[in-house]
Formats: structure tokens, sequence, C-alpha cells
């Protein structure tokens, strides 16, 4: 009832706005306006949008200050959605582990997860091999069928027995977080992982992840040095026992006879946010009710340093998003004045959001699909912009999501003149942007993007490398199909394509193992993976690969796609040598790297 109410004040505001016009500066998207919007957001003043900052409450006002200008209506309050984020999760002061009467080191020996209940504990430890209890038709393991955990401390290791493999059907058990969740359910009072020498060769402590709630249980992550003197009563080791479950594939849990004691404290400080969302009545009595989201991101990386998101995390400078995403907003806010300017363009309503917290992983946009002014179930299709200001001559416009309804193809053909503009289509809905949240909700998507490049996330991606003249060509491809989609006869029906969520741990299961470049997820050469981005020092750098080279085998062994890239990374190992051929202006090379 609450949700017809809304939406019938929803309707009641659009019907009263529907006699008014919008003060309409241009009716076409323009370089000079595009210029004006991307200049503001990528300014010093912003000082790099990140969410929470002052700096993104301008972009914010910015945003909804140019959408009323036109004569949009605004949803929520005022035209924002308000929520929080957390800002910081750091290690508190009163943390501790002890063994055999001696106080362990933080963040050497011992440190919370983010996920950690701040609670103390003491008990016996129980090693419970990988932490699973799979019950499956063609799967079953089951650590805890020989032991009881109720009131006892849990050891398990981090991920699973077959690391090596990209789609093992160990990988949706294989998670931190999940596993202290069943150890809670089994009765555990704490939970201590241990990363195997499979899996993580360096035995390097990660930073607390943001975004993950506590589990209700304490955990923390210990060093194989303080795993293995828990073991010595049983003359055992760690990576002695991740190589016998890998192996045998099958539990092996017990009781070491030893006991800890500590006590979690882990501080998260949230900080106010707010996506600017904002609706253009549809010109059609009926399909108004229906919707077309048009979106973009308006945060990025404020000053970067250490956990941003830096792609050089030791400079602590102004990061100032121009292409991602100050081009997005302002495209999007440039394609609603022309929609705004043109009623027939659109007999459904479009609903033009600018969200916030996508750097910290897509929160604006999941914020936005949980509590929806709108029903989710009448939204025909999102559109999201994210780093549209960098295309070439020697690019594709990039577009994802062409699976995810029947019609997206045809439309985007028709929508574009593919002798001016070459492109690069994917049938994927899932991918790094907000679009990904309307995926998972069952919303057909297009992501639209001109794709990466050397600038992204550093200080150097500033307003005047931005492309302005290739922006108003992909502002125009845009139009079109936001128009087609808007002016539809029929619903499109939702179709999905991949999965919903993201798999495995990025690129390779193996944690730490990657050559150091940003592939080029859209597939925009044939019998190969070109490389958009090389980080410098990392393998691949210091091997001499280059943006733009073309990886055709690993080893030996042909790389025609980002999957088989996938495959070939999961079957390699730390401190290995190894071979890749590289396509470099017509002449193929070799490189040699160490991982």
């Amino acid at each position: 009832m609450r949700i017809c109410i809304k939406l019938g004040i929803v309707l009641l505001v659009l019907f009263a706005f529907s006699f008014t016009k919008g003060k309409i500066k241009s009716p076409e998207v323009t370089v000079d306006e595009l210029k004006k919007h991307i200049n503001y957001l990528a300014s010093e003043d912003l000082k790099g949008r990140r969410t929470g900052t002052p700096g993104d409450s301008l972009a914010a006002e910015y945003i909804s200050k140019e959408l009323k200008e036109i004569g949009l209506v605004p949803l929520y309050d005022k035209g924002f959605q308000k929520f929080r984020v957390t800002d910081k999760i750091i290690t508190g002061p009163a943390n501790s582990l002890i063994l055999n009467g001696e106080s362990l080191k933080l963040d050497v020996d011992f440190a919370p997860f983010a996920f950690s209940e701040n609670a103390s504990f003491n008990g016996e430890v129980v090693f419970a091999g990988y932490g699973f209890d799979i019950s499956e038709d063609s799967l079953k393991w089951k650590d805890y069928s020989a032991i009881g955990v109720k009131g006892k401390i849990v050891m398990i290791l981090r991920a699973d027995p077959e690391i090596e493999k990209n789609m093992s059907p160990f990988m949706k058990y294989s998670k931190d977080r999940d596993k202290v969740l069943q150890a809670k359910d089994m009765g555990a009072v704490a939970v201590l992982l241990v990363s195997g020498k499979v899996f993580d060769p360096e035995d390097k402590f990660e930073p607390l992840a943001k975004g993950d709630q506590s589990v209700g249980l304490p955990a923390f992550r210990i060093s194989r040095k303080i795993a293995d003197s828990i073991l010595e009563p049983k003359k055992l080791n760690i990576d002695d026992l991740e190589k016998k479950l890998n192996e045998l594939r099958r539990p092996d849990s017990f009781s070491t006879g030893v006991s800890v004691s500590g006590h979690s404290d882990v501080v998260q400080t949230t900080v106010p946010t707010r996506n600017v969302v904002m609706i253009l009545p549809g010109s059609d009595q009926v399909l108004k009710n229906e919707y077309v989201v048009l979106g973009a991101h308006f945060d990025h990386l404020g000053m970067g340093g250490p956990g941003s998101g830096s792609r050089i995390p030791d400079t602590v400078a102004v990061h100032y998003g121009a292409d991602d995403n100050a081009s997005g907003v302002g495209m999007m806010l440039e394609l609603a004045e022309k929609l705004a300017a043109n009623p027939k363009s659109h007999k459904r309503s479009i609903v033009v959001v600018g969200f916030s917290g996508e750097e910290m992983g897509l929160l604006g946009s999941k914020n936005y699909v949980e509590n929806p002014e709108i029903n989710l179930k009448m939204v025909d299709a999102m559109i999201n912009l994210d780093m549209v200001g960098r295309l070439t001559d020697s690019t594709r416009l990039q577009i994802g999501g062409v699976g995810t309804a029947e019609p997206f193809r045809k439309i985007i053909y028709d929508s574009c003149d593919t002798t001016k503009m070459k492109l690069a289509l994917s049938d994927e809905g899932y991918g790094p942007s907000d679009h990904s949240s309307f995926y998972g909700k069952d919303v057909p998507v297009l992501f639209i993007s001109s794709g990466a490049h050397l600038d992204y996330h550093t200080p150097a991606d500033s307003w005047n490398k931005i492309n302005y003249e290739g922006m108003v060509k992909i502002a125009d491809v845009a139009y079109r199909i936001i128009s087609d989609v808007a002016n539809s006869d029929s619903k499109l029906i939702f179709k999905e394509a991949g999965p919903k969520l993201a798999s495995g741990r990025g690129l390779t299961r193996r944690k730490g193992v990657t050559l150091g470049i940003m592939p080029d997820f859209a597939g925009n050469v044939k019998n190969g993976l070109r490389a958009d981005l090389i980080t410098p020092g990392r393998p691949a750098a210091i091997g001499g690969m280059k943006k733009g080279d073309i990886i055709t085998s690993i080893n030996g062994k042909p790389v025609n796609n980002i999957q088989d890239y996938m495959f070939r990374m999961g079957q390699l190992k730390h401190g290995e040598t190894i071979s890749v051929e590289v396509l470099r202006g017509g002449k193929m090379e070799v490189l040699l790297l160490q991982l």
C-alpha cells in the first residue's frame, strides 16, 4: 500500500510539472556545455569528490541544480536519496591475542577482519580444515562432522583445495566471511583464519576491507608462524595440512589441545552521502508509468593515498576524475537536457540518477535498487555512463549488457553509424560499475564506456585530456538508444547474461599471481587480449610489456580472449618465469616475465 501511495504522489507531481518547461540552454549536446560540466566537477575546488566529503556534496548540489533548471522533477527528499557509508575501518586499541601466556603482535602475528565482532573470547583451538559444511549431489565436504566445536575456537584454512581452478565448485563456499558464519552456526566462539602457502606464499595481511558488516563473532587472520605454534604439540604445521587436504580431497579435523584468548576491536566510522534522483515525465499517458533509468556516478578517489583505490597510492594529491566519471555525469546532464527539449523522444518517463559511492563498491546504486521510489519491475532498462571521455580513432566504443534484452543488439546498430564509429559489444550484464546493481534485480542494462587508459585512477585524469568531440559522438549514440527504448511499443524482457556477482578473486583466484595489467574487458581485438594499462613495477612492466600490446599466448598456449587469459593465469605460480607472446605494431615479440 505504501508503494502505491508513494507512486501516486509521484504521478500527481509529474502531472503538475507536465505543464511547465525548464530552462533549456541548448537542445543539442555541445562541446562547450560538456566542458563546463567537467571543468567544474574535475576542478581543484571539489578535491576529487571522495564519497562523504564536501567535494562529493558540491557535486551532488551541482547535478541537482542543473537538472532542476531543465525542468526535471525531484524524487525522494527534494531530489536527494540520503544514506551513510563506512568511511574508515581501523583496528582499535583493545585488540589482543594471547598464546601460551604471550601477547602476540597486532598486524604482525594477527589482525582482526573488518567483519569481526567486538568481543572477548577464550577456549581450546580446533583445526577444522577449510571450514566447509557442503552437502550437494556432486560435492560433499564436511569439516565439522567428526568433531564438535561448540564453545571452541576454530582455526580454518582460507580459500579452498582447488585454488588452481578458476571454475571450482568450492568457489562459492570459500569466502572468509562465509566460513566464519558457518563456524558460528556450528557453535564456535571465535575463528582464526590462516593462509596456506599455496594460496598466499607471502602471508601478508590485507588492509581492512570496507563494506563488511559484523558477522557476530570475533574473527582474526593469523600468520602461518602462529598457526604452526598452535599445531606444535601435534608435531604438525599448516603447510603440510594444506598439502594433505588438497591432495586427499577429504576433511581432517582435530583438536589441537592448545588454548588461546583474546579480544577483537574494530572501529568503523560512517559519513553521510546521497544520490541525486529526478524524473522527466514521459509523453504517453500509459507508457509514462514505465521508466528508463539514465545513470552515472559522480564520486571519485579524493586525494588518493593508501586504501583509496589510487593506482599510485603513495601519492597524496587531487585525483580529478575527469574521465572517471565527470565525463559520464556531464554526458548524463546533456542527454537529460536534450530529452527534456524533445518530449516526443520519450513516451516512457526517464529517471536520471547521479550515484555516489561507486568507487567504494557500487554503494549508491545498491542503495537505490534496495530502496527505489519507483517499482523496479516497471523499469524497461538502465543505461549507465562511466568513463566516456577518451574515445580515439583507434579505440572502439564499448557497450556491455547487450545480452540482457533481446532487442539491444539491433537497437545499438540502428543507433550507430558503424562506418564512423567502431563498436565493441559484450553480452554480460555484470561489470565494474553501477549497472551491475540493476542487473542483479533483473533489469536489462547497457554499460557505455570509451574504455580504460593509463591515467585511470591517478591524478593525471584531468579535464584537458578529455576528447570532447568524441563525447558528442558517443552522446548521439546514447540518445538514439534511449529514445528507441523509451518509445518502444513493447516492454523489454530481461534475459540473464552471465553471473550476477563477481566470480573468483579478480582475474585469478590464486592470491597475488597477476601480470600487473588492466586487460581490455570489452574484447576490442580478436585472437588475443590487449593490455590497456601497464602498472609500473609489476611483472609485465618489468618484462617489457607496453600499453596496447596484444597477448596471444602464455607459455606457448593460446590466449584468444579474457576467458583464456583467466584460465592461463590460474595455472601459474609465484616465482615462476613465463613466456608471453605479444603482437606489437604488427610484429610478434616474446617477453619473459617473472611472477
